[in-house]
């Protein structure tokens, strides 16, 4: 990770949990998100979840409804949660420079 990246990771308060040969696993709070790694260096960002009780789920619109939706199961997403996942993506978005 190169130092200007790490820094504006930083300052958003994202954490770098995991660097595979692949992907990187970054967190913010209960918002976690896989993004490509390439021989450049970052590649696509991909869903946004969000750790729950049940595991990781995603947030996903059903019939106009906002739901976190995993192997643990289907549960509504509240306001807070769909707000929290919208700012992660933006600022790991703008963090990285993708």
């Amino acid at each position: 990770m190169n130092p200007v990246i790490a820094d504006r990771l930083a300052s958003l308060h994202i954490q770098l949990l995991s660097e595979g040969d692949k992907v990187f696993l970054f967190a913010r709070d209960t918002c976690v998100a896989l993004v490509e790694r390439r021989e450049t260096g970052i590649g696509s960002i991909g869903s946004t979840g969000v750790m729950t009780e049940t595991g990781l789920a995603y947030l996903v619109w059903r019939d106009g409804q906002a739901k976190l939706v995993g192997k643990g199961g289907e549960q509504a997403a509240a306001d807070a949660q769909v707000e929290a996942v919208r700012r992660f993506s933006e600022d790991l978005k703008a963090a990285l420079g993708v």
